[in-house]
């Protein structure tokens, strides 16, 4: 069996509340609030010692101490984001020379957007059940502060910077620690509902891009409204079906923080209790890849999430993927 041994999470230190946006762009709090459930969100230095390697070598050593191991037990690193330091090398490298890790593990970058952590966390589980692996670190770190039109409202405010991570190894014996059951696709008939088409081989960054500020993500917001509900209910009941587990059984749901709305509109389709839904979107808005991380670890520090619950990751991303796990902490 598998079990997530430790977490940990790292937020910049800038904080952009929304009265702060309503200097940059036509809008209010209560208009974001309303709308989004978001109240502030968190910004990365671009001075440097919060790029997105240095959030995740801060969460990593957090969860290290938590585990009590060392740099040098993690034999694997998969770092999931969509706004790595730099094209090359990866991630996973960069964060693996930063934490003095000299075991020549393996590293990996995966881009599956918000669905990122849930890959990665399955992906690892896969590598511990076939013996590939024994300690799998899992990142989820993103700096979409870099990716945001900052004139363009409709983006602008829904995203913000974090990093959560979790390292992942086998199940002590005599514990009920596991991963019951994984749910993960996509549909890539939806890609233009988010995308970013500017920037890679096939159209790269020019002047007039530039200009333009046509490189920036963009987003079609209602669609992405209808298909996220949808998907993260089917996500939450296929899982359960997988793993046999009733959605009654379940103690926790952690979904994606994308929009308070959507979240409160799948939990009303699956009849799941509002009070055993985790959300924290109202202080760190849309950070992909690293909301459910963040917010799954700041509930074991609240106490809310104890060991023994079972909890259910839900999450949706630009692809369009998606993703869920229901596992016993």
């Amino acid at each position: 069996m598998t079990k997530i041994l430790s977490t940990g999470a790292y937020l910049p230190k800038k904080v952009l509340t929304n009265d702060d946006l309503s200097k940059i762009v036509e809008t209010n709090h209560e208009w974001i609030f309303e709308r989004t459930g978001i109240a502030e969100r968190r910004i990365c230095s671009t001075d440097g010692g919060e790029w997105p390697t240095d959030m995740a070598e801060k969460a990593a050593k957090q969860a290290l101490k938590t585990a009590n191991i060392t740099p040098n037990d993690i034999d694997m690193i998969i770092f999931a984001s969509v706004t790595p330091d730099m094209k090359l090398p990866n991630s996973a490298s960069i964060l693996q020379t930063k934490l003095e890790i000299t075991n020549k593990c393996t590293c990996l970058d995966i881009a599956v957007a918000c669905s990122g952590f849930v890959y990665g966390v399955n992906m690892a589980d896969s590598f511990i059940k076939t013996g590939m692996a024994k300690k799998v670190l899992v990142v989820g770190s993103e700096m979409l502060s870099r990716e945001v039109n900052w004139s363009d409202r409709s983006i602008c405010i829904l995203f913000g910077d974090g990093c959560g991570v979790a390292i992942v190894g086998e199940t002590p014996a005599g514990e009920s620690s596991e991963i019951h059951a994984t749910h993960l696709g996509s549909d890539g008939s939806g890609k233009e509902f988010f995308h970013q088409k500017i920037g890679g081989a096939v159209e790269p960054i020019t002047s007039t891009h530039l200009k333009e500020s046509t490189h920036f993500m963009t987003m079609k917001g209602r669609e992405m409204f209808k298909v996220a509900t949808r998907t993260l209910a089917e996500n939450a009941k296929m899982v359960c079906k997988k793993s046999g587990i009733s959605l009654d059984e379940v103690d926790w749901l952690v979904p994606h923080q994308a929009n308070i709305r959507i979240i409160e509109t799948t939990g009303k389709l699956l009849g799941f209790p509002p009070e055993k839904v985790i959300v924290n979107i109202q202080k760190y808005g849309n950070t992909s890849a690293a909301t459910i991380p963040i917010a799954f670890h700041e509930a074991i520090e609240e106490g809310k999430i104890k060991r023994g619950d079972k909890v259910l990751f839900d999450a949706f991303g630009a692809g369009l993927t998606f993703g869920s796990t229901l596992l016993t902490y």
